[in-house]
């Protein structure tokens, strides 16, 4: 189908555009953009009033299935994506089975594909069955669509064990993608501090995060590999990437929407919604997150979307199982953070689009020229949104199965900015909102 957007505010962080035109897309690819000209269109979005910017790349959204379909299915969870404007995102291997076989990630692959919502780039396990001992067969992974490798939030515990899988990735030019906790100070169901203690709550100290990052940095040193840090969560945390970045150490950083926006003092009275992993931290650590994502040290912003169901949630807070929907918010979150930092709707799409794209880099192939970005012969991968409009959270609007969320209207009491319009995946639209439906 040819489809062509017109009069919408092209917004692109990486190439620096940001001009009022149109677009055009011909099989799946855009073939102009700006001025269009004679262009004979199947379909025509009026984009008058709206952004039309690239679409976005989560780099941390949990599926749950295979083995966890109670809590979210392929379907839902790839329609939620593409309901956010989330056309490219990174899954985890922690399924069940675990993704440690080619199999299981070519499978993964097709079904997402057939469901034409989402492009669909999964982590390969970096042990089998996440044990943290032999090694899985890495390349294979990779030629089965892997693009990098990880242990999901499973601490590997044997230090040898990380060092060889570092001297291997490094060997071929694999990533790891890595969660910094250290599996004897982690385990606590809430940060460590006054909040905690006045709760009565197991507290997990900031050091479980930097006595991990430190073992990592080190053996990033020592073997050269390239290492992302996953869901960065406090200020000292900060400072050590900071200083590794400094000293040229190949690593990237990411930060979730909660610990971006949500400080320990939220749990309130034991509120289940606000259990999350990493825990939330003091609002000293939020505003250095916020500081880091803003001038680089944190290269990319992620829903960390983990559905649960309503039975593993409403529990007692130590009881219930972590987590939280968050793939639909993830653009509304990035924006509430550049309002509040005063910084412009450019900046707020780099860290969900063009950044999180360089820090795949190669392993997306030929997607890496195009992906999160507005391009003449790119990938027709859109977003269209309002960004003057706003919208409680509520469960009946998510379109995920997970419907637990801390940004929920009636926990918080305020609306999210900004409303996505259409997502096109490869030139095809995965979703249009009812809005636009009625408007028509």
């Amino acid at each position: 189908m040819k489809i062509l957007i017109q009069n919408g505010r092209l917004l692109d962080p990486a190439s620096g555009l940001d001009q009022t035109g149109d677009l055009a897309i011909a099989s799946g690819r855009i073939v102009g953009v700006g001025r269009v000209g004679d262009f004979s269109a199947d379909r025509v979005i009026d984009a008058s009033g709206l952004v039309v910017a690239p679409g976005l790349v989560d780099l941390a959204a949990r599926l749950r299935e295979p083995g966890h379909e109670h809590e979210g299915l392929l379907e839902s969870e790839l329609a939620a994506a593409a309901a956010g404007g989330v056309t490219s995102l990174v899954c985890p291997p922690d399924t069940d089975p675990t993704l440690d076989e080619p199999g299981l990630v070519e499978m993964l692959k097709f079904r997402a594909r057939k469901l034409s919502r989402c492009r669909l780039f999964p982590l390969g396990a970096i042990t089998r069955g996440l044990q943290g001992e032999a090694l899985t067969e890495m390349a294979e992974l990779t030629e089965a669509g892997c693009v990098a490798f990880s242990h999901a939030a499973v601490p590997i515990r044997n230090t040898l064990t990380m060092q060889r899988a570092m001297q291997y990735a490094a060997s071929f030019g694999y990533a790891l993608w890595l969660h910094p906790r250290d599996p004897w100070l982690s385990g606590g169901v809430a940060a460590s501090g006054s909040v905690a203690t006045r709760l009565g709550l197991s507290g997990e100290p900031v050091a479980a995060e930097t006595v991990a990052l430190h073992t990592i940095l080190e053996l990033v040193r020592a073997t050269g590999a390239r290492v992302h840090l996953c869901r960065i969560s406090s200020a000292a945390g900060v400072d050590l990437v900071r200083r590794a970045k400094h000293e040229g150490l190949p690593v990237t950083a990411d930060v979730s929407i909660n610990s971006l926006h949500l400080t320990d003092v939220d749990i309130g009275y034991f509120n289940p919604a606000f259990r999350l992993q990493p825990p939330l931290r003091q609002q000293r650590d939020r505003d250095a997150l916020r500081q880091a994502l803003a001038d680089g040290t944190i290269d990319a912003l992620v829903s960390d979307h983990n559905p649960v169901t309503t039975d593993e949630k409403h529990l007692p807070f130590a009881e219930a199982t972590p987590g939280a929907t968050g793939l639909e918010l993830l653009l509304s979150l990035a924006l509430r953070w550049a309002q509040d930092e005063g910084l412009p709707l450019a900046r707020a799409l780099d860290v969900i689009t063009a950044r999180p794209v360089k820090v795949l880099g190669q392993a997306l192939g030929s997607l890496s020229a195009s992906a999160g970005r507005l391009v003449e012969g790119g990938v027709g991968d859109v977003c269209i949104f309002d960004a003057a409009a706003s919208g409680a959270v509520t469960p009946e609007r998510l379109v995920s199965q997970g419907k637990h969320t801390p940004f929920a209207f009636d926990i918080t009491g305020f609306e999210l900015p900004g409303q996505v319009r259409y997502t096109l995946v490869a030139g095809t639209v995965a979703y249009e909102s009812l809005l636009t439906e009625a408007a028509a």
